[in-house]
């Protein structure tokens, strides 16, 4: 799979859609065990979902880490510095792939991060022995690979016009577990642990909102691929786009894009 190059502006235009399913995530997060909780966010992005943190919890230390340095550029401008409830908000570059915890944390989150991070789920023992006893790891990640949007989209980087460039670029629909299969691993390693699913029926508006939408997520190991061919990408994208609007259909009203969710909230014991 290519590392993708991110674009934080691309992936913003859809912050409202993109936000709603890390509030829900957090509506379900427990009280954490210290006054001053330390919180990381794996993955942040931006770091507007990362500010939400610290809105909850006011004298927390918050720490998005992230691998792009486009998003962490965004980050910092946008949200570091002290929180007013006496708190701090900054952010680090991080691989989550290798990333191990090097102190003790109260709440380690994740948005929308660990379907691109190959064997996510084995570093989950890791990430549960760093927290406080009473701490929480949460996280949501998408649950529809098999859905059009990329289904289509792996099919045509495989088709014979597009499979030398672009064949291992995009993730498979194995790109993360079953909800059952996240549950029994969290209550394997000793955790209360609450998972459950969630299909989002985002109305877009505008032309092409769905390609628009991927642009700026799933999308992005094609664009990264084909960066050094601009007459190449917008072949794709034609291709790809043409695929898409019989999909999704534009309604009265815009076009309707269910997006399917799996969430996972997992207290330590105390």
């Amino acid at each position: 799979m290519t590392q993708p190059t991110w674009d934080p502006a691309q992936y913003l235009r859809h912050a409202g859609h993109r936000a709603r399913p890390f509030a829900d995530l957090l509506a379900r997060i427990p009280d954490l065990p210290a006054d001053r909780p330390r919180v990381a966010d794996l993955g942040c992005g931006p770091g507007n979902v990362t500010a939400l943190l610290a809105e909850r919890w006011p004298t927390a230390h918050v720490t998005g880490y992230d691998n792009s340095p486009e998003m962490l550029d965004q980050a910092h401008v946008g949200h570091e510095g002290p929180t007013p409830g006496g708190g701090r908000l900054d952010f680090a570059p991080a691989d989550l792939r290798t990333w191990t915890p090097q102190e003790p944390y109260d709440l380690l989150v994740s948005n929308a991060t660990l379907q691109w991070v190959p064997s996510h789920a084995d570093r989950l023992p890791d990430w549960l022995a760093a927290l406080r006893p009473g701490g929480v790891l949460a996280f949501q990640v998408p649950g529809n690979f098999d859905a059009p949007s990329h289904r289509l989209m792996r099919e045509l980087a495989g088709s014979p016009r597009w499979a030398d460039r672009l064949a291992g670029t995009l993730r498979h629909a194995d790109a993360v577990l079953a909800p059952a299969d996240y549950l029994a691993r969290l209550t394997a390693a000793g955790c209360t642990a609450d998972v459950w699913e969630t299909t989002y029926l985002h109305l877009l508006p505008g032309e092409d909102p769905v390609l628009d939408w991927v642009k700026g997520t799933g999308l992005r190991p094609v664009l990264t691929a084909l960066a050094d061919d601009p007459e190449s990408r917008d072949a794709f994208l034609t291709e790809y786009r043409a695929l898409l609007r019989a999909a999704y259909p534009a309604g009265p009203h815009g076009t309707v894009f269910p997006f399917r969710r799996v969430f996972a909230v997992a207290a330590k014991e105390t």
